[in-house]
């Protein structure tokens, strides 16, 4: 399954002239919507904290579309930089498309968090995307064209059991995304996309904390995982990727405010 192959991206560079700003762009589902949508024509903005990993994947993406692709080192719990990070870019003209994305939580449960423990995410996720869209949304309506998809989890649907502030954190991003998509100008778009067990630093992160705290081998919480799993294996962050280009793309104008899980099945709830 080659992801990146003429045949599986967007067709007729289906995001080309358009820009797109992807947070948490250095590794997992970020990296791989940078790539998909550089693929895809886009101009790709990758936003992080890590310098180094940025300019790697920048290297990448030259290769991969003819787009004019930068990077953007940017604190996301630092929610006054966050405007004058972006105004620059925006300076030069509107960013089209927005990815708000960033890493999880620790995992635990929710009465052993603190309220500081739950500011914290907060402000990285919920606060930082609003920032960004006040930000973005104005340059979106003067050219008539915008997409804001949220990166979140399943656990919107289902919470997910020993990840108490996350599920708290992601229901709260799609609960703004459903109320924001009400409001925004008609030509702008937003959309929540709920990753299931896909195969990142992310999971095997939340293996290790599983197995420190429970004793259980890292293959054992794997095959439980998969026993979830209609599809019988992980998903490959470029599978997510391509929903997500899908979703910025102008075929999926009419998609708005929907919470769309890519899972291989997991979920039970309809």
């Amino acid at each position: 399954m080659d992801l990146l192959g003429d045949q599986a991206v967007l067709q007729n560079n289906a995001l080309e002239g358009k820009t797109a700003l992807i947070c948490g762009a250095s590794r997992g589902i970020g990296a791989a919507t940078a790539r998909i949508m550089a693929k895809a024509g886009a101009n790709v903005i990758l936003a992080s904290r890590n310098e180094e990993q940025l300019n790697s994947l920048l290297n990448e993406l030259a290769e991969l579309g003819g787009g004019h692709h930068q990077t953007l080192v940017m604190d996301l719990e630092d929610t006054e930089g966050i405007a004058g990070c972006v105004q620059p870019i925006l300076d030069d003209g509107p960013i089209h498309i927005l990815v708000n994305n960033a890493g999880g939580p620790p995992g635990g449960p929710l009465l052993n968090a603190t309220v500081e423990e739950l500011a914290q995410p907060f402000a990285r996720h919920l606060h930082a995307a609003h920032c960004l869209v006040k930000l973005l949304t104005p340059g979106m309506i003067m050219a008539d064209y915008g997409r804001i998809i949220q990166i979140i989890s399943t656990s919107v649907r289902e919470p997910i059991p020993n990840l108490g502030v996350s599920n708290t954190l992601r229901g709260s991003m799609a609960s703004w995304a459903k109320s924001l998509s009400r409001e925004l100008h008609p030509s702008i778009t937003i959309n929540n996309v709920l990753p299931g067990f896909t195969d990142t630093e992310r999971l095997g992160s939340l293996a290790q904390s599983i197995h420190e705290r429970t004793g259980q081998s890292i293959e054992a919480i794997h095959d439980g995982w998969m026993s979830q799993v209609p599809i019988e294996r992980l998903i490959d962050p470029l599978e997510t990727a391509s929903v997500i280009a899908f979703l910025a793309s102008p075929a999926a104008g009419a998609i708005r405010g929907v919470s769309l899980p890519v899972d291989g099945g997991r979920l039970r709830s309809i």
